[in-house]
């Protein structure tokens, strides 16, 4: 099984989630864009929209990018959301795939949420065993994305970045990087995002890193006063994120980057901004990467 589709493959390029509010002006206008993820679950009883989507995958490489398989879910995975979302693989042909490391189905009831798992040898097993059931069902490999936290469990028995590793290493899926989500984890935890970041790259094997996700997010105040940081996708990429970006390219080289935003979204135009300032860093890396060679 590959990482991606042969046919049209995602560039190590800037991407941008394409909202059902920007599918219209990409249709009429076909901006400049790399590449466009889309959320399938949005698409699976929407004939109009996925009609639209066909077409603008005709001009565009494709992700999908879904939240509801549930993969950590004790449960299985729901064969009805699964063979929803084989429907849409054989009419799209996205070139890659991929969901996060979090459940949100329980007792046949999907949660609002993408809810974290305790990083245990018997949550290991099971979160595998789901990833091998869709990869298979699937005939393809998928990317796991590490979710954004706001607890630690106690006790876990390996680290976030471990277990990661170790599932990509036993069921082979790919890895999806979410660097606002490293920050806002590490953040909410109190601890240093850098650090953080370096237990990512120590851990995770580079072959197995296929996407990037970048995006906003919202800082509030929790209860007792302390900073809480919520993955909204709802703001520009702040600087210390932006700055973790590249902390991850200089260890991983480039890889495909996208820029998430679902709340409070604006023009296209500004999706189209914040991917530009993803690119110059690729660029760079790219610029870096020549001059070493020679």
């Amino acid at each position: 099984m590959d990482l991606s589709s042969p046919a049209s493959p995602v560039p190590a390029q800037a991407g941008i989630g394409l909202r059902l509010p920007h599918q219209a002006q990409v249709m009429s206008e076909r901006p400049r864009a790399a590449w466009f993820e889309v959320h399938p679950e949005n698409y699976m009883a929407n004939a109009q929209a996925l009609s639209e989507l066909e077409q603008i995958a005709a001009h565009y490489p494709l992700s999908l990018h879904a939240v509801g398989l549930s993969l950590g879910s004790a449960e299985g995975i729901d064969e009805g959301h699964l063979e929803r979302l084989k429907f849409l693989i054989r009419r799209l042909s996205p070139a890659l795939v991929s969901d996060h490391l979090s459940w949100s189905v329980t007792g046949g009831r999907y949660l609002p949420d993408l809810l974290p798992l305790p990083y245990t040898e018997e949550a290991l097993r099971l979160v595998t065993r789901n990833v091998s059931a869709v990869q298979e069902a699937l005939g393809r490999t998928i990317l796991v994305e590490n979710p954004s936290t706001y607890l630690q469990f106690a006790g876990p028995a390996m680290s976030e970045p471990e277990f990661m590793a170790e599932l990509s290493r036993v069921s082979g899926c790919g890895v999806l990087l979410d660097v606002n989500n490293v920050y806002v984890s590490a953040s909410n935890q109190q601890l240093e995002p850098g650090r953080v970041l370096g237990e990512w790259c120590r851990a995770l094997a580079a072959k197995s890193v296929a996407e990037i996700h970048l995006a906003g997010h919202a800082l509030l105040e929790a209860g007792d006063g302390a900073p809480l940081r919520i993955d909204d996708h709802g703001d520009h990429v702040c600087a210390p994120v932006w700055a973790l970006y590249e902390q991850t390219l200089a260890h991983f080289g480039p890889r495909p980057t996208l820029i998430e935003w679902d709340t409070r979204l604006p023009g296209l135009e500004v999706l189209q901004a914040e991917a530009a300032l993803a690119q110059e860093r690729l660029d760079e890396c790219q610029r870096r990467a020549y001059d070493r060679a020679i």
